[in-house]
């Protein structure tokens, strides 16, 4: 049966416990130096309307590994550049390769490649979730933690981006405690938040919303924050004023107490969001959070495109 990864919610939480055990076990395999080429002649077609560091090598690297083959294809290497649709390109790729992960701005043409494929179809990032990034995330507490159950994840700064709503969601289902903190003007979306108190009832959990930076961390396991200036915006200055207050730094993890660990997607704009005295320090687990997309990932294509 065909399956997609377009929101975190296309995965039941039993799925998702899958991809985190087989991710554990192919990392284990990769440290010993075990092959585990389970992707053998298969080939990813990657589509980058948005350039990457992490996301493009991550999934290159972990198409090797399997045994398979990823081609990067920007938007000017298409014929995207010169007005073929989205549709008629997933319709033409999805004949040639295995799988396709795409990382594009606006969410609506990850859904029309899905819409239009033969075959799997990933949301390597668009303007409205990331995935990816939150199974990775969560995948990353899990192992450091070794349980989900009782964690408080608190996210800090812009509550209304793609990373905050996937792993609201994600949290919600594998039943996390998710707080955000955040200004009032960038508070999430009152649609992402219905949906993920859907899932945060029935597993007994909170999802809260919350303007104090200081009082949202008290009792946190995870604080986490992400860039406040996303690529194409052009609000910059009235962001980082607006922002300014929910800097991660030492003062404020202190808040939380000295157990706590903090994770950062990447790419960090340090002094603004995070400090260096935080994000390089002993509660940071921001590098160990990037290693696991290549983890993760490999666990994820294996489980769709095989």
């Amino acid at each position: 049966m065909l399956k997609h990864l377009i929101t975190v919610q296309d995965f039941t939480a039993e799925e998702i416990w899958q991809i985190f055990e087989l991710a554990k076990e192919l990392k284990k395999k990769q440290k010993g130096g075990k092959p585990h080429e389970l992707l053998k002649g298969k080939s990813l077609a990657m589509i980058f309307q948005k350039p990457s560091t992490r996301t493009r090598v991550s999934f290159e690297v972990a198409m090797t590994q399997l045994g398979g083959h990823a081609l990067y294809l920007s938007e000017s290497c298409l014929q995207l550049g010169r007005g073929e649709t989205i549709q008629d390109t997933a319709r033409v790729l999805s004949r040639y390769v295995d799988g396709i992960m795409a990382r594009v701005y606006g969410h609506q043409d990850i859904i029309a490649i899905s819409q239009n494929s033969i075959v799997p179809v990933i949301n390597g990032l668009s303007d409205k979730f990331h995935p990816c990034q939150a199974l990775t995330d969560l995948f990353t507490i899990w192992e450091n933690r070794q349980s989900l159950k009782g964690l408080n994840i608190v996210f800090v700064g812009d509550g209304d981006n793609n990373v905050t709503n996937s792993l609201l969601l994600l949290s919600a289902r594998l039943g996390v405690n998710f707080r955000v903190a955040c200004p009032e003007k960038y508070k999430t979306k009152q649609e992402i938040i219905d949906l993920a108190k859907k899932d945060a009832n029935q597993n007994k959990v909170k999802v809260e919303i919350l303007t104090d930076p200081k009082e949202a961390v008290k009792g946190a396991n995870i604080i986490y924050t992400d860039t406040w200036i996303s690529m194409g915006r052009k609000d910059e200055e009235e962001r980082i004023k607006a922002l300014s207050p929910y800097q991660v730094n030492q003062k404020l993890i202190s808040c939380a107490g000295p157990d706590v660990k903090v994770m950062h997607c990447l790419p960090a704009h340090r002094g603004q969001e995070i400090t260096d005295e935080v994000i390089d320090g002993p509660n940071s687990i921001v590098f160990d959070q990037a290693e696991n997309r290549l983890h993760l990932q490999k666990a994820l294509l294996a489980l769709l495109l095989k």
